[in-house]
């Protein structure tokens, strides 16, 4: 049986507050209110302008942090 400490339950709590705020900005269909859109503006993928070098290094940051973050959940931590 799992045991849950302070932290699990800061953690579910922490869960259970993304999902409310997001599952209220996918219902609502305001423009710009769900995290995809929040991630998409601060690292500048619009696909009609052209990226300049910050928008460039940004996104690179973006992905290099998402890869980092799936090979360290995959491996358990070993990355």
């Amino acid at each position: 049986m799992v045991r849950l400490t302070g932290w699990s339950w800061a953690w579910i709590a922490w869960l259970a507050a993304f999902l409310a705020i997001e599952g209220k900005a996918l219902f609502n269909k305001t423009k710009g209110d769900t995290l995809s859109e929040h991630v998409w503006r601060w690292f500048g993928t619009d696909k009609l302008t052209q990226p300049s070098g910050w928008v460039r290094l940004r996104r690179f940051v973006l992905l290099a942090f998402m890869a980092w973050l799936s090979v360290h959940f995959l491996t358990g931590g070993i990355f």
